[in-house]
């Protein structure tokens, strides 16, 4: 979804608690706070809407079949199965060897 002019709509959270009193005047840093939370809500709301937009216009897009996950496993259980008997071996005629 593109930022347009025609976008007016604003999200505002609630302020909790007594006003801040500081030196500043009562209230502002507080209200300066409130405004950046703001402004960070309606980004992140604006971008997760944007992607779910996305997702619906590629429904298919990122997903992995359980086919490829079970060889993608396979592939890693063997791998380690052999280093693991490599390193049995190794280990087992480890003397043996330095005579070569």
């Amino acid at each position: 979804m593109k930022h347009t002019a025609a976008r007016t709509r604003r999200t505002v959270l609630p302020a909790a608690g007594r006003p801040h009193t500081a030196s500043h005047g009562p209230g502002r840093r507080g209200a300066r706070l409130w405004r950046r939370a703001n402004g960070t809500f309606l980004r992140l709301s604006y971008q997760l809407q944007e992607r779910l937009e996305e997702a619906a216009r590629h429904p298919d897009r990122g997903d992995i079949s359980i086919t490829t996950v079970i060889i993608w496993l396979a592939a890693v259980a063997g791998a380690v199965t052999i280093a693991g008997t490599i390193a049995v071996v190794i280990g087992k005629y480890n003397g043996k060897l330095t005579g070569l």
